[in-house]
This record gives C-alpha cells, sequence and structure tokens, in this order.
C-alpha cells in the first residue's frame, strides 16, 4: 500500500481556498475539511462574539483538524485540509505529524494580487454572506497589511509545493493542477 497522501491548502483569507478543496475532493475522492467550516459549526453550537472568542474557535478549529488528521492518517487514508497554516506557528505541528505518521504532503498555496484581496475580503462581509461569528467587519484594519502581501509562504515540511494563483478566479487551470496532483501522487 502506497503511502497517504496529506493535501494541505494554505493561503489568505479569500484566495479561494475552501472552493479549490472541494474541487479537488471532489475529483480524487477524498474528505475534506476546512477550518472556517469547522469554525463556523462551532460558533453554531457555542456562539460567536468578539475576534478574542473568533480566534480562540480559530485555534480550536485547528486542533480539530489535527485531530481528525492524526485519525486518519493512523488508518492510512489520504485526506485534504485547509487553513491558513503559517509556518511560523504550523511548521512544528507538521513535524511532528509526519515523525507519527508515515505520509505524503502536497502542499498548495492560493495567492493573489493583494489590493484584488483585500477588496474581496472588504466586499465579503458586506455582503453579509459569511457567518456573523468571524467578525470581519472589525478585522478589515488588523488584517490588511497581511492582504496586500497577497500570501503567506508555504510550510517547510518537504514534499511537493503548488503555487496557484487565484487573482482571476476564470483564470485557474483546474486540468492542470489535476494532473499534477494525480502525478505528484501517482493516483
Amino acid at each position: 500500500m502506497s503511502k497517504p497522501l496529506l493535501i494541505i491548502i494554505s493561503g489568505l483569507p479569500c484566495t479561494g481556498k475552501t472552493t479549490l478543496g472541494r474541487k479537488i475532493a471532489e475529483k480524487f475522492c477524498l474528505p475534506f475539511f476546512s477550518k472556517d467550516d469547522i469554525k463556523e459549526s462551532l460558533f453554531d453550537d457555542l456562539g460567536w462574539s468578539d475576534r478574542i472568542w473568533s480566534k480562540k474557535l480559530s485555534r480550536a478549529s485547528l486542533n480539530l483538524i489535527y485531530y481528525i488528521s492524526k485519525t486518519l492518517l493512523l488508518s492510512k487514508s489520504s485526506l485534504i485540509i485547509e487553513g491558513n497554516f503559517r509556518p511560523e506557528t504550523e511548521n512544528e505541528r507538521f513535524l511532528n505529524l509526519m515523525s507519527k505518521f508515515d505520509f505524503e504532503p502536497l502542499q498548495i498555496i492560493c495567492k493573489a494580487n493583494g489590493e484584488i484581496l483585500f477588496q474581496r475580503f472588504k466586499d465579503r462581509w458586506k455582503s453579509g454572506r459569511r457567518h456573523p461569528g468571524h467578525v470581519d467587519d472589525s478585522t478589515s484594519d488588523e488584517l490588511k497589511s497581511e492582504l496586500l502581501k497577497g500570501r503567506i509562504d508555504n510550510l517547510n515540511i518537504g514534499g511537493k509545493v503548488f503555487d496557484i494563483d487565484t487573482t482571476d478566479f476564470n483564470t485557474i487551470d483546474y486540468d492542470k493542477l489535476f494532473s499534477a496532483i494525480k502525478s505528484a501522487t501517482n493516483r
């Protein structure tokens, strides 16, 4: 049996991580776990209030993603996880996971033009389509400089890394990405 694959989709808010994750999950018939999907479920059960609570539930959501990953990797199952996995806070956790489970990491880093990304962020919270527990209306100033960078760094954990520019969602070549994933994983 080949090593299980852990596809890690990372990027700043509004880079299309969740949409991309769902497309890959459908194409490869893999389970997909999104940090914000988990977080919103926690908001619905535990309530929501302010930025401090939102950050606390973000940490809890990441902890659940690691728990789910451990459980599936223990059974030699491949999966896709999505979040904004920053090297400075998450490298050690992934390296710890790698020391306990034999899997192949594959990172997909979603990036976009910073100005477009910041505008997407503002448009998203103004649209009312996002769960209010994220309190995005109060985080715009806090996240502006980060969003204007357009990307976060990939994790330093080895494995293949793919950069996907989502500045214009209509120009993403999904067939090319799927082919690259298939080739990288021999699936």
